[in-house]
């Protein structure tokens, strides 16, 4: 199976303009939605006529433009982003003196998703691919067993070792937790039609996400262009709410049955 997940959903106008077009068209299956910032709102009210699925993208390195964000969110926001921003490795290292600021700020997105959506996040990822911090996943911050993006996919020769091994030991600890695919790749760059063709057989025996940004003018007319729907054409593709449920989720009958029903 083939998820296709725009992200950036609410970030500003063109963003959101670009994955409703993309939607529209059939050509992508999911949208990671941003809250708190500058098209937020219209953006979820968008959204109710939209057959993509949505989840949520957690945010915690790219500053919160709406006027409404609350002042005790934006100190906790600053903090994280400063945190894992400063150096290349911050993502990695455990911080304990931030553990509130992450766990206030993760609650306020869910919560503020939920109050604009009017259910809960389908899934979720991050801005940055944070979601996948080290604060995030030790404190268990989103919830058991639900739909979570996955580490990039590499293959031998991509990456350093040391990278395939930290992304391999990453994507052991959320599919033994959550909900997840069995691999995550960019659809970037959109030139090589070899390696998209690879990832679209590998879709045929794997759940495979491809992470696209529609705001980008290049990615745009690849995913509205005809070489992309013929790629689609021979693909099986679906949402998170049709990857077979795994981690706490397959383990708790409670958190089956609470699985959010896709958005009409």
């Amino acid at each position: 199976m083939l998820i296709v997940t725009a992200d950036d959903y609410g970030r500003d106008r063109r963003a959101t303009d670009a994955i409703l077009r993309c939607g529209a068209a059939g050509r992508i299956t999911a949208a990671s939605a941003m809250v708190f910032m500058g098209d937020s709102t219209r953006a979820a009210s968008l959204a109710g006529g939209s057959s993509i699925e949505f989840g949520l993208h957690l945010n915690f390195t790219e500053p919160l433009d709406e006027a409404g964000a609350p002042a005790s969110l934006r100190r906790d926001h600053t903090r994280t982003r400063a945190y894992l921003t400063r150096r290349r490795l911050a993502p990695a290292l455990y911080s304990p003196r931030l553990r509130r600021a992450f766990a206030s700020l993760v609650e306020a997105q869910r919560g503020e998703f939920e109050r604009l959506y009017g259910r809960s996040p389908a899934f979720f990822n991050g801005h940055h691919h944070m979601h996948l911090c080290s604060n995030v996943l030790l404190e268990g911050l989103m919830p058991p067993g639900a739909c979570v993006r996955n580490s990039f996919t590499f293959e031998a020769g991509e990456k350093s070792l040391f990278n395939r091994a930290y992304r391999g030991l990453v994507s052991r600890w959320v599919r033994a937790r959550y909900t997840s695919t069995d691999a995550f790749f960019s659809i970037a760059p959109i030139g090589d039609l070899d390696r998209l063709r690879r990832l679209v057989r590998r879709s045929e025996h794997e759940a495979v996400e491809l992470e696209t940004h529609p705001e980008d003018p290049s990615e745009s007319a690849f995913l509205l262009g005809s070489v992309y729907a013929e790629l689609l054409a021979s693909a099986r593709s679906g949402g998170f709410r049709d990857l077979p449920l795994r981690g706490a989720a397959a383990r708790t009958p409670t958190e089956r049955r609470a699985r959010p029903e896709p958005r009409a």
